[in-house]
C-alpha cells in the first residue's frame, strides 16, 4: 500500500489496518522461531545439509518482509498522529 492511499482511509480502515499489521508481527516472530528451531534441530539430528539451511531461507524471506511491514506501520502512525488519533 502506498502513502498516497493512507489519506484515503477513513479512521476505521486506517485501525484496522494498523492492527493487522501489529497482528501479523507476532505470527512472524513465531514463524522465524519455529524454522530457526527445525535448523538448529537438523543440524545437531543430521549436521550440516542442505535441508539443514532451507528453513533459515524461509526466515530470511519472513524477516525481509516485516521489514517492509514495519516502514508500512511507521507510516500508518505518522497518518494516524496528523489526525489526531493516537
Amino acid at each position: 500500500m502506498k502513502t498516497e492511499n493512507l489519506s484515503e482511509l477513513n479512521d476505521q480502515e486506517l485501525l484496522r489496518k494498523l492492527k493487522k499489521i501489529r497482528n501479523n508481527k507476532i505470527i512472524d516472530a513465531t514463524i522465524i522461531g519455529f524454522t530457526i528451531g527445525i535448523a538448529i534441530y537438523g543440524t545437531v539430528k543430521n549436521g550440516f545439509e542442505f535441508f539443514t539451511f532451507f528453513p533459515l531461507i524461509l526466515a530470511y524471506i519472513v524477516v525481509r518482509n516485516s521489514t517492509n511491514n514495519s516502514i508500512l506501520e511507521r507510516e500508518m502512525q505518522k497518518e494516524l498522529k496528523s489526525r489526531n488519533l493516537k
